[in-house]
């Protein structure tokens, strides 16, 4: 099957938002212009929820799809249970199939904001469907097509061996397993984050030995933090898909303005000519793009209201109008684990991080230990940052 090519959305496509494309640009290019229909996919484990960074995307992958090009989202729901080391310098806890079947419960509802899966030439699929049905000789054969010193160049684990830290056998298999989804699923491209360039080179090289095809890989650019850390579940710096979109708004509205080109760049439309005038003014672009994020997410009415909750609270200085409301049964509990259980942080790790830059408030007190352990006051209301409230009941 052929698709219409439109040459200047064809080269937003390929520029906007991309580290790196393999082998080439150019050769990706001359391959879309020549009609073809390609079948793209991205892969998710579901070890948690969607956020900002798979949002990047599916903004390339709805990008594609209004090409007319065949799109798959992959859920992971084997390679979950392994882990993906990237990253990593150490290994991840394994989850279990019921973990991983509860995470990605509602990623098709999510998934359907951003891309119409109405459309017949769009899938859903699992790759347990074809992993599972490997026997002992296939896993072999496949391993054989890798050499330990290629899977031992990852920069990850380059560290752990400087430290000292242990690398296990089933963190290698991982970039097996994925290169195989290629295979199985004989795709022409397949497009996720500049973190996961290794895995998703593996299987264009398993594609090569097993079926002699091309496999393109798109790179995407990613949206890092001051210390160049991707913002995710593991760095406790995630914004979610399904966040509150006044905690959302506020979020973005809490970046540093190192955040804001990368930013209009990944998740808005504004011509990237245009970006520069508009951070001219930080506070105005800031709030721009987080209007821009929260209408994506939301819908722009809803982004309308957040902005003006946002400039209520921020401009006067009190509470906003509405505080989300938390039952709390303990009568003695963990800051660390209060924050979790009022959502204000989604891992203890992030809260700590919350505490010791001095951005918890409960009744007006600034919190300094996170090893305290705070007594349970109905109506008390504890604030992280400026904006992002909850209240005890």
């Amino acid at each position: 099957m052929k698709t219409e090519i439109d040459s200047k959305k064809l080269e937003e496509v390929l520029i906007r938002g991309v580290a790196n494309i393999y082998p080439s640009r150019q050769a990706l290019e001359a391959a879309l212009m020549s009609g073809k229909k390609f079948r793209i996919y991205n892969g998710i484990d579901p070890t948690g929820k969607l956020h900002l960074g798979h949002l990047v995307v599916l903004r390339k992958l709805r990008q594609f799809q209004d090409l007319g090009h065949e799109i798959i989202i992959l859920i992971g729901d084997f390679t979950a249970t392994i882990g993906d080391p990237t990253d990593k310098t150490a290994t991840r806890q394994p989850l279990t199939r019921e973990q991983v079947l509860k995470n990605a419960k509602n990623y098709k509802r999510q998934i359907a904001k951003f891309l119409d899966i109405k459309k017949p030439d769009i899938r859903f699929l699992c790759n347990s469907e074809w992993i599972k049905k490997l026997k002992p000789k296939d896993m072999l054969e496949l391993a054989s097509e890798f050499t330990v010193a290629r899977l031992l160049e990852r920069d990850m684990f380059q560290e752990r061996i400087r430290q000292g830290k242990d690398i296990r056998v089933h963190e290698f298999l991982y970039p097996i397993f994925q290169a195989y989804d290629s295979v199985a699923m004989d795709v022409d491209l397949e497009v996720g984050g500049n973190d996961q360039t290794f895995n998703m080179l593996a299987g264009r090289d398993l594609m090569k030995e097993i079926k002699n095809k091309e496999k393109f890989v798109m790179a995407l650019k990613l949206l890092t933090d001051q210390s160049g850390k991707k913002m995710g579940k593991t760095e406790g710096n995630m914004v979610n898909l399904d966040e509150n979109p006044d905690q959302m708004f506020g979020r973005i509205m809490s970046w540093p303005d190192s955040l804001l080109e990368i930013g209009f760049e990944l998740f808005t439309d504004i011509p990237l000519s245009a970006i520069k005038e508009i951070l001219i003014n930080p506070r105005e672009a800031k709030a721009k793009l987080a209007g821009e994020i929260v209408g994506i997410c939301h819908g722009q009415q809803v982004a309308l209201r957040a902005e003006k909750e946002f400039d209520a609270t921020f401009r006067d200085k009190k509470m906003p109008s509405k505080i989300p409301t938390i039952a709390v049964e303990e009568k003695e509990i963990n800051i660390l684990d209060l924050l979790i259980k009022t959502k204000m942080a989604s891992s203890k790790a992030e809260a700590r991080r919350l505490i010791e830059q001095g951005g918890v408030v409960i009744n007006d007190d600034v919190q300094k230990d996170w090893g305290k352990i705070v007594k349970i006051i109905k109506g008390e209301v504890i604030r992280v940052g400026k904006r992002r409230f909850a209240k005890i009941i």
